[in-house]
């Protein structure tokens, strides 16, 4: 009963590389959105990218980023952390909230 999330890396030169996963564990749909920003960002380390557009279509998820936003819920602390603590990997990145039907 796994839950799929997937990704897409979109160069300057609007090539695009779709990445996807399977997760096997019990997770909420902020849960989910969290772990694609983070395979999303490690992807984009491991191919020495150095400045980062992410579009996401969580509001909750991009104003806790951009620390508009508490983050309160317990599950997504750690989510958070590893993610201040992944761009640290960047010279600039920038998160943008892009609504689901114009993602």
């Amino acid at each position: 009963m796994g839950k799929e999330i997937g990704i897409v890396l979109v160069s300057q030169d609007e090539d695009h590389y779709p990445l996807s996963s399977k997760l096997d564990f019990d997770s909420t749909n902020n849960m989910l959105e969290y772990e694609a920003c983070i395979m999303g960002i490690r992807a984009a380390i491991e191919h020495k990218i150095k400045v980062l557009e992410v579009y996401e279509d969580s509001a909750l998820v991009i104003y806790q980023l951009k620390g508009e936003c508490e983050t309160r819920d317990p599950k997504l602390i750690n989510y958070r952390r590893l993610v201040l603590e992944l761009i640290k990997e960047f010279n600039d990145i920038t998160f943008y909230y892009l609504p689901r039907d114009e993602n």
